[in-house]
Protein backbone atom coordinates (compact mmCIF):
# COMPACT_ATOMS: atom_id res chain seq x y z
CA UNK A 1 0.00 0.00 0.00
CA UNK A 2 3.09 2.23 0.11
CA UNK A 3 1.96 5.58 -1.63
CA UNK A 4 -1.07 4.24 -2.68
CA UNK A 5 -4.63 6.09 -1.63
CA UNK A 6 -6.59 4.06 1.91
CA UNK A 7 -10.07 5.09 1.14
CA UNK A 8 -11.95 4.40 3.94
CA UNK A 9 -15.91 5.32 4.68
CA UNK A 10 -16.76 5.66 8.39
CA UNK A 11 -21.09 5.29 8.95
CA UNK A 12 -21.32 6.84 12.59
CA UNK A 13 -25.21 6.50 13.63
CA UNK A 14 -25.48 8.43 16.64
CA UNK A 15 -23.07 11.21 19.27
CA UNK A 16 -21.15 8.20 20.76
CA UNK A 17 -20.24 6.57 17.59
CA UNK A 18 -19.14 10.48 16.37
CA UNK A 19 -17.00 10.43 19.51
CA UNK A 20 -15.17 6.82 18.10
CA UNK A 21 -14.75 7.62 14.66
CA UNK A 22 -13.32 11.17 15.24
CA UNK A 23 -10.59 9.40 17.71
CA UNK A 24 -10.58 6.82 14.93
CA UNK A 25 -9.91 8.49 12.29
CA UNK A 26 -7.11 10.60 13.86
CA UNK A 27 -4.96 6.99 14.65
CA UNK A 28 -5.89 6.72 11.37
CA UNK A 29 -4.27 9.58 9.81
CA UNK A 30 -1.26 9.37 11.99
CA UNK A 31 -0.58 6.23 10.43
CA UNK A 32 -1.44 7.24 6.65
CA UNK A 33 -0.99 10.68 7.33
CA UNK A 34 -1.88 12.37 3.77
CA UNK A 35 -2.60 8.47 2.10
CA UNK A 36 -5.70 8.83 3.86
CA UNK A 37 -9.03 9.07 2.33
CA UNK A 38 -11.76 9.75 4.56
CA UNK A 39 -15.50 9.70 3.75
CA UNK A 40 -18.40 9.17 5.46
CA UNK A 41 -21.72 10.42 8.11
CA UNK A 42 -20.94 11.54 11.55
CA UNK A 43 -21.10 14.53 13.52
CA UNK A 44 -18.78 17.45 15.02
CA UNK A 45 -15.93 15.20 16.12
CA UNK A 46 -15.62 13.51 12.52
CA UNK A 47 -15.55 17.16 11.35
CA UNK A 48 -13.17 18.07 13.55
CA UNK A 49 -11.42 15.41 11.32
CA UNK A 50 -12.40 16.92 7.64
CA UNK A 51 -14.73 14.48 7.01
CA UNK A 52 -17.93 16.65 5.88
CA UNK A 53 -21.11 14.40 6.70
CA UNK A 54 -23.58 13.18 3.59
CA UNK A 55 -26.13 14.63 5.72
CA UNK A 56 -26.87 15.77 9.42
CA UNK A 57 -26.57 12.83 12.24
CA UNK A 58 -29.59 14.70 13.83
CA UNK A 59 -31.50 13.32 10.89
CA UNK A 60 -31.05 9.29 12.06
CA UNK A 61 -30.16 9.56 15.94
CA UNK A 62 -33.09 8.81 17.68
CA UNK A 63 -33.55 6.21 20.34
CA UNK A 64 -36.51 3.79 21.68
CA UNK A 65 -38.99 1.82 19.88
CA UNK A 66 -41.81 4.20 19.32
CA UNK A 67 -39.71 7.20 18.24
CA UNK A 68 -38.08 5.01 15.91
CA UNK A 69 -41.11 4.14 14.23
CA UNK A 70 -42.22 7.86 14.27
CA UNK A 71 -39.07 8.94 12.05
CA UNK A 72 -39.03 5.68 9.58
CA UNK A 73 -39.58 6.98 6.76
CA UNK A 74 -36.73 9.67 6.78
CA UNK A 75 -34.46 6.76 8.44
CA UNK A 76 -35.02 4.64 5.45
CA UNK A 77 -34.67 7.54 2.74
CA UNK A 78 -31.21 8.09 4.76
CA UNK A 79 -30.17 4.48 4.66
CA UNK A 80 -30.37 4.76 1.16
CA UNK A 81 -28.65 7.52 0.72
CA UNK A 82 -26.01 6.75 2.80
CA UNK A 83 -25.47 3.22 0.51
CA UNK A 84 -26.08 5.60 -2.33
CA UNK A 85 -22.79 7.41 -1.07
CA UNK A 86 -20.72 4.27 -0.32
CA UNK A 87 -21.15 2.74 -3.82
CA UNK A 88 -19.91 5.99 -5.36
CA UNK A 89 -16.77 6.45 -3.13
CA UNK A 90 -15.86 2.67 -3.91
CA UNK A 91 -13.89 2.20 -0.78
CA UNK A 92 -10.70 0.21 0.20
CA UNK A 93 -13.11 -0.80 3.60
CA UNK A 94 -16.43 0.49 5.36
CA UNK A 95 -16.26 0.83 8.73
CA UNK A 96 -19.57 0.85 10.74
CA UNK A 97 -20.19 2.20 14.10
CA UNK A 98 -22.63 1.51 16.54
CA UNK A 99 -26.51 1.97 16.17
CA UNK A 100 -26.79 -1.49 14.63
CA UNK A 101 -30.14 -0.61 13.53
CA UNK A 102 -29.66 1.48 11.17
CA UNK A 103 -25.78 1.02 10.33
CA UNK A 104 -25.92 -2.31 9.61
CA UNK A 105 -29.35 -1.58 7.50
CA UNK A 106 -26.53 0.03 5.40
CA UNK A 107 -24.20 -2.43 5.37
CA UNK A 108 -25.92 -5.27 3.94
CA UNK A 109 -27.07 -3.45 1.09
CA UNK A 110 -23.83 -1.73 0.50
CA UNK A 111 -21.86 -5.39 0.82
CA UNK A 112 -25.12 -6.55 -2.22
CA UNK A 113 -23.82 -3.55 -4.38
CA UNK A 114 -20.35 -4.33 -3.82
CA UNK A 115 -19.46 -7.80 -2.60
CA UNK A 116 -15.84 -7.42 -2.25
CA UNK A 117 -16.16 -4.44 0.00
CA UNK A 118 -14.32 -5.38 3.62
CA UNK A 119 -16.77 -4.13 6.53
CA UNK A 120 -15.68 -3.25 9.86
CA UNK A 121 -17.80 -3.58 12.68
CA UNK A 122 -16.99 -0.76 15.60
CA UNK A 123 -19.07 -1.66 18.39
CA UNK A 124 -20.51 -5.04 18.96
CA UNK A 125 -24.40 -5.11 19.17
CA UNK A 126 -25.64 -7.01 22.03
CA UNK A 127 -25.94 -9.92 21.06
CA UNK A 128 -24.78 -11.66 24.57
CA UNK A 129 -27.89 -9.68 25.92
CA UNK A 130 -30.82 -10.37 23.28
CA UNK A 131 -31.03 -11.71 19.77
CA UNK A 132 -28.19 -13.42 19.75
CA UNK A 133 -29.07 -14.94 16.50
CA UNK A 134 -27.85 -11.65 15.27
CA UNK A 135 -24.17 -12.91 15.42
CA UNK A 136 -24.28 -15.54 12.90
CA UNK A 137 -26.55 -13.37 10.09
CA UNK A 138 -23.49 -10.21 10.76
CA UNK A 139 -20.97 -13.25 9.68
CA UNK A 140 -22.66 -12.88 5.96
CA UNK A 141 -21.97 -9.00 6.14
CA UNK A 142 -19.42 -8.47 8.36
CA UNK A 143 -15.76 -9.36 8.34
CA UNK A 144 -14.23 -7.61 11.73
CA UNK A 145 -15.83 -6.68 14.86
CA UNK A 146 -14.35 -3.83 16.73
CA UNK A 147 -15.20 -4.80 20.52
CA UNK A 148 -15.35 -2.64 23.44
CA UNK A 149 -16.12 -5.40 26.19
CA UNK A 150 -13.44 -7.88 27.08
CA UNK A 151 -16.01 -11.03 27.00
CA UNK A 152 -17.44 -10.09 23.86
CA UNK A 153 -14.86 -12.12 21.31
CA UNK A 154 -16.04 -15.21 22.87
CA UNK A 155 -19.91 -14.19 22.81
CA UNK A 156 -19.07 -13.96 18.88
CA UNK A 157 -16.98 -17.01 19.05
CA UNK A 158 -19.62 -19.09 20.32
CA UNK A 159 -22.80 -17.86 19.16
CA UNK A 160 -21.04 -18.46 15.32
CA UNK A 161 -20.80 -14.93 14.72
CA UNK A 162 -17.80 -12.67 13.01
CA UNK A 163 -14.31 -12.81 13.63
CA UNK A 164 -13.96 -10.18 16.89
CA UNK A 165 -11.19 -8.59 18.66
CA UNK A 166 -11.15 -6.31 21.97
CA UNK A 167 -9.56 -3.27 21.10
CA UNK A 168 -9.97 -1.76 24.48
CA UNK A 169 -12.99 0.49 25.79
CA UNK A 170 -12.51 4.53 25.03
CA UNK A 171 -12.71 5.39 28.89
CA UNK A 172 -9.66 3.20 29.82
CA UNK A 173 -8.01 6.29 27.75
CA UNK A 174 -9.61 9.10 30.36
CA UNK A 175 -8.78 7.23 33.66
CA UNK A 176 -6.87 10.24 34.63
CA UNK A 177 -9.94 12.30 33.99
CA UNK A 178 -11.95 10.03 36.19
CA UNK A 179 -10.08 9.40 39.12
CA UNK A 180 -9.57 11.70 41.70
CA UNK A 181 -6.29 13.56 42.57
CA UNK A 182 -5.19 13.53 46.35
CA UNK A 183 -7.61 15.33 48.36
CA UNK A 184 -10.09 15.70 45.70
CA UNK A 185 -12.16 12.87 47.08
CA UNK A 186 -12.21 13.47 50.75
CA UNK A 187 -12.94 10.35 53.12
CA UNK A 188 -15.88 9.22 54.38
CA UNK A 189 -16.50 10.88 57.43
CA UNK A 190 -14.75 14.30 56.69
CA UNK A 191 -17.53 16.59 55.76
CA UNK A 192 -21.03 15.42 54.47
CA UNK A 193 -21.68 12.34 52.24
CA UNK A 194 -21.08 13.36 48.67
CA UNK A 195 -24.11 11.59 45.83
CA UNK A 196 -23.88 12.15 42.07
CA UNK A 197 -27.21 11.79 41.05
CA UNK A 198 -27.73 10.24 37.55
CA UNK A 199 -31.24 10.15 35.99
CA UNK A 200 -30.01 9.51 32.15
CA UNK A 201 -29.56 11.72 29.27
CA UNK A 202 -32.40 11.04 27.25
CA UNK A 203 -35.78 12.71 27.69
CA UNK A 204 -37.73 9.67 28.16
CA UNK A 205 -35.08 8.33 30.80
CA UNK A 206 -35.18 11.26 33.11
CA UNK A 207 -39.31 11.79 32.99
CA UNK A 208 -39.19 8.08 34.60
CA UNK A 209 -37.11 8.22 36.84
CA UNK A 210 -36.65 12.07 38.74
CA UNK A 211 -39.47 11.41 40.91
CA UNK A 212 -38.56 7.56 42.29
CA UNK A 213 -35.13 9.40 42.75
CA UNK A 214 -36.37 12.20 44.26
CA UNK A 215 -38.39 10.40 46.86
CA UNK A 216 -34.97 7.96 47.22
CA UNK A 217 -33.52 10.98 48.12
CA UNK A 218 -36.15 11.53 51.13
CA UNK A 219 -35.82 8.70 52.63
CA UNK A 220 -32.19 8.88 52.91
CA UNK A 221 -32.30 12.33 53.91
CA UNK A 222 -34.35 11.20 56.78
CA UNK A 223 -32.04 8.30 57.49
CA UNK A 224 -28.77 10.77 57.64
CA UNK A 225 -30.06 14.04 58.25
CA UNK A 226 -28.13 17.39 57.14
CA UNK A 227 -25.47 14.67 56.10
CA UNK A 228 -25.76 14.46 52.44
CA UNK A 229 -25.13 16.73 49.59
CA UNK A 230 -26.05 16.17 45.85
CA UNK A 231 -25.21 17.14 42.49
CA UNK A 232 -26.92 15.69 39.25
CA UNK A 233 -25.04 16.11 36.10
CA UNK A 234 -27.31 17.19 32.88
CA UNK A 235 -27.13 16.77 29.45
CA UNK A 236 -28.12 20.94 28.59
CA UNK A 237 -31.70 20.36 26.79
CA UNK A 238 -32.56 18.96 30.16
CA UNK A 239 -31.12 21.38 32.72
CA UNK A 240 -34.33 23.02 33.18
CA UNK A 241 -36.51 20.06 33.93
CA UNK A 242 -34.27 18.45 36.40
CA UNK A 243 -33.69 21.65 37.79
CA UNK A 244 -36.89 22.31 38.50
CA UNK A 245 -37.79 18.56 40.44
CA UNK A 246 -34.01 18.87 42.23
CA UNK A 247 -36.04 21.84 43.98
CA UNK A 248 -37.95 20.14 45.72
CA UNK A 249 -35.60 17.28 47.13
CA UNK A 250 -35.31 16.62 50.55
CA UNK A 251 -31.29 17.72 50.45
CA UNK A 252 -28.84 20.28 48.88
CA UNK A 253 -28.63 19.64 45.73
CA UNK A 254 -26.44 21.07 42.61
CA UNK A 255 -27.34 20.73 38.98
CA UNK A 256 -24.43 21.17 36.75
CA UNK A 257 -23.75 20.57 33.02
CA UNK A 258 -20.75 19.54 30.96
CA UNK A 259 -18.39 17.12 30.60
CA UNK A 260 -15.96 18.53 32.86
CA UNK A 261 -17.96 19.71 35.27
CA UNK A 262 -19.68 15.44 35.37
CA UNK A 263 -16.14 14.22 35.41
CA UNK A 264 -15.59 16.79 38.04
CA UNK A 265 -18.43 15.35 40.14
CA UNK A 266 -17.18 11.78 40.08
CA UNK A 267 -14.00 12.54 40.77
CA UNK A 268 -15.51 14.18 43.98
CA UNK A 269 -17.77 11.62 44.93
CA UNK A 270 -18.53 9.00 47.09
CA UNK A 271 -21.40 7.04 45.96
CA UNK A 272 -23.97 7.39 43.02
CA UNK A 273 -27.45 6.65 41.78
CA UNK A 274 -27.02 6.23 38.15
CA UNK A 275 -29.29 5.32 35.27
CA UNK A 276 -28.37 1.90 33.89
CA UNK A 277 -25.91 2.97 30.95
CA UNK A 278 -22.56 3.81 30.00
CA UNK A 279 -22.07 6.09 32.74
CA UNK A 280 -21.94 3.24 35.59
CA UNK A 281 -18.31 2.29 33.71
CA UNK A 282 -17.40 5.41 33.97
CA UNK A 283 -18.56 5.14 38.02
CA UNK A 284 -16.94 2.43 38.08
CA UNK A 285 -13.33 3.35 36.84
CA UNK A 286 -13.85 6.54 38.92
CA UNK A 287 -14.26 4.26 42.09
CA UNK A 288 -17.65 5.46 42.75
CA UNK A 289 -19.57 2.43 44.67
CA UNK A 290 -23.44 3.20 43.39
CA UNK A 291 -26.98 1.63 43.24
CA UNK A 292 -28.49 1.52 39.39
CA UNK A 293 -31.91 1.96 38.62
CA UNK A 294 -33.92 1.61 35.16
CA UNK A 295 -37.30 1.77 33.62
CA UNK A 296 -38.84 1.53 30.56
CA UNK A 297 -41.27 2.13 29.05
CA UNK A 298 -44.97 -0.66 29.27
CA UNK A 299 -44.19 -1.32 25.26
CA UNK A 300 -40.57 -2.31 25.98
CA UNK A 301 -41.16 -4.12 29.19
CA UNK A 302 -42.82 -6.56 26.93
CA UNK A 303 -39.56 -7.49 25.07
CA UNK A 304 -37.75 -8.34 28.68
CA UNK A 305 -38.05 -12.29 27.92
CA UNK A 306 -35.87 -11.66 24.98
CA UNK A 307 -33.21 -10.54 27.49
CA UNK A 308 -30.72 -13.72 27.78
CA UNK A 309 -28.38 -12.13 30.46
CA UNK A 310 -29.37 -11.93 34.48
CA UNK A 311 -28.15 -7.86 34.81
CA UNK A 312 -27.67 -4.92 32.79
CA UNK A 313 -25.21 -3.37 34.42
CA UNK A 314 -22.29 -2.84 32.24
CA UNK A 315 -19.31 -3.06 35.11
CA UNK A 316 -21.29 -6.74 36.14
CA UNK A 317 -21.16 -8.26 33.05
CA UNK A 318 -17.45 -7.54 32.60
CA UNK A 319 -16.96 -8.74 35.59
CA UNK A 320 -18.88 -11.68 35.64
CA UNK A 321 -20.79 -11.28 38.62
CA UNK A 322 -23.51 -8.83 40.17
CA UNK A 323 -21.07 -6.88 42.33
CA UNK A 324 -23.33 -3.42 41.76
CA UNK A 325 -26.56 -3.67 42.78
CA UNK A 326 -29.83 -3.03 40.51
CA UNK A 327 -33.41 -2.40 40.63
CA UNK A 328 -35.09 -1.81 37.56
CA UNK A 329 -38.66 -1.67 36.14
CA UNK A 330 -40.70 -2.37 39.09
CA UNK A 331 -37.89 -2.74 41.94
CA UNK A 332 -37.51 0.71 40.95
CA UNK A 333 -38.75 1.98 44.46
CA UNK A 334 -37.60 4.86 46.73
CA UNK A 335 -37.67 2.25 49.32
CA UNK A 336 -35.70 -0.24 47.59
CA UNK A 337 -33.22 2.16 46.05
CA UNK A 338 -32.83 4.10 49.52
CA UNK A 339 -32.28 0.29 51.36
CA UNK A 340 -29.43 -0.38 48.43
CA UNK A 341 -27.91 3.10 48.63
CA UNK A 342 -27.57 3.89 52.40
CA UNK A 343 -25.03 0.95 53.52
CA UNK A 344 -22.61 2.59 50.25
CA UNK A 345 -22.49 5.88 52.85
CA UNK A 346 -20.67 4.35 55.33
CA UNK A 347 -17.14 2.24 55.31
CA UNK A 348 -19.10 -0.87 55.76
CA UNK A 349 -18.60 -4.49 53.83
CA UNK A 350 -20.97 -3.68 50.98
CA UNK A 351 -19.02 -0.29 50.42
CA UNK A 352 -15.67 -2.28 50.87
CA UNK A 353 -17.24 -4.97 48.20
CA UNK A 354 -18.11 -2.54 45.35
CA UNK A 355 -14.58 -0.83 45.61
CA UNK A 356 -12.97 -4.44 45.14
CA UNK A 357 -14.73 -5.42 42.35
CA UNK A 358 -13.34 -2.33 40.88
CA UNK A 359 -10.20 -2.89 41.16
CA UNK A 360 -10.77 -6.38 39.42
CA UNK A 361 -12.38 -4.66 36.11
CA UNK A 362 -9.40 -2.42 35.97
CA UNK A 363 -7.53 -5.87 35.58
CA UNK A 364 -10.44 -7.26 33.44
CA UNK A 365 -10.40 -4.24 30.54
CA UNK A 366 -6.64 -3.51 30.63
CA UNK A 367 -5.01 -3.37 27.55
CA UNK A 368 -1.10 -3.65 26.74
CA UNK A 369 0.98 -1.02 24.98
CA UNK A 370 -2.03 0.84 22.41
CA UNK A 371 -4.96 2.56 23.09
CA UNK A 372 -8.25 1.46 21.86
CA UNK A 373 -8.37 3.47 18.85
CA UNK A 374 -4.62 2.84 17.44
CA UNK A 375 -5.65 -0.56 17.82
CA UNK A 376 -8.70 -0.28 16.21
CA UNK A 377 -7.21 1.76 13.16
CA UNK A 378 -4.54 -1.32 12.80
CA UNK A 379 -7.31 -3.54 11.80
CA UNK A 380 -8.98 -1.47 9.54
CA UNK A 381 -5.57 -0.37 8.11
CA UNK A 382 -5.27 -3.99 7.23
CA UNK A 383 -8.70 -5.25 6.30
CA UNK A 384 -8.12 -2.05 3.75
CA UNK A 385 -4.97 -3.62 2.59
CA UNK A 386 -6.39 -7.00 1.86
CA UNK A 387 -9.31 -5.64 -0.40
CA UNK A 388 -6.54 -3.51 -2.59
CA UNK A 389 -4.47 -6.89 -2.66
CA UNK A 390 -7.34 -8.42 -3.62
CA UNK A 391 -8.38 -6.26 -6.25
CA UNK A 392 -5.12 -5.66 -7.99
CA UNK A 393 -4.84 -9.56 -7.93
CA UNK A 394 -8.39 -9.46 -9.58
CA UNK A 395 -6.78 -6.97 -11.96
CA UNK A 396 -3.66 -8.83 -13.29
CA UNK A 397 -5.84 -12.22 -13.60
Amino acid sequence: MTGAPVRIFVVAGEESGDQLGGKLIAALRERLGDRLVVQGLGGRRMAGQVVESIFPLADIAVMGILPVLARLPTIVRRVWATVDAIVAARPDVLVIIDSPDFTHAVAKKARAFLPGLPVVDYVSPSVWAWRPGRARKMAAYVDHVLALLPFEPDAHRRLGGPPCTYVGHPLIERLDELRPAPGERPPLGQGPVRLVVLPGSRRSEVSRLLEPFGATLARVAAALPGRVQAVVPAVPHLVAEIEAAARSWAVPTQVVQGEEAKLAAFRQAHVALAASGTVTLELALSGVPMVVAYKVSRLEEQLRHLITVDTVVLPNLILGEKAIPERLQWDCTPDKLAAALLPLMADGPERAAQIAAFARLDGAMTIPDDTPSARAARIVIEAAGRSKASREAGREA
